[in-house]
């Protein structure tokens, strides 16, 4: 199945000059959404994965259905404020200024395999915050899976050290 055939694409939204990759007709379409979840289960076959790690708030969209799929447990990464438990934090930079991604402090336990699941893969600012995050627990990012990738803002050169997958890919 061509996935983004099932993508629609959205014209100066959020503002001018965007080309938003809109993803909810896809999910709407039971069989692209099972065949979605079925490619990114496929994608981290043999790699003995503990946790599945989905960054607020799409990412919980693909990452709670896999990991149930593969037999892991789910863990959301959110923006400050948002998880009633003890956190640690994560700042990191953006175009215009900073933003900050927390995750419970119990949620990963040192020497657990981990993957994270994202629509996404643009600049690589969030899933890299999102990575540094497991680290400080003491986890190890496995894999990053990406039903999306932007290939040309070049995020993948953030990602370097990481084992990235993502089902289409946008090369301009």
């Amino acid at each position: 199945m061509d996935l983004a055939k099932k993508i629609r694409e959205i014209q100066d939204f959020p503002k001018e000059g965007i080309n938003f990759k809109d993803i909810t007709t896809l999910l709407k379409d039971p069989q692209a959404f099972k065949y979605m979840i079925d490619q990114l289960s496929q994608q981290l076959e043999g790699l003995n994965v503990d946790i599945v790690v989905g960054p607020e708030s799409r990412g919980f969209l693909a990452g709670a259905p896999v990991a149930y799929k593969i037999g892991a447990g789910f863990v959301p990464v959110r923006k400050p404020g948002k998880l009633p438990a003890e956190t640690i934090r994560h700042e990191y930079q953006l175009e215009y200024g900073t933003d900050a991604l927390e995750i419970h402090r119990d949620a990963i336990q040192p020497g657990q395999k981990v993957a994270i699941l994202d629509d996404l893969l643009a600049t690589g600012g969030t899933v890299l915050a999102t990575a540094k995050l497991i680290e400080e627990l003491g986890g190890e990012v496995v894999s990053m899976n990406f039903l999306i990738e932007l290939a040309f803002l070049k995020g993948r050169d953030l990602l370097t050290n990481y084992n990235i997958k993502a089902l289409v890919t946008y090369d301009e």
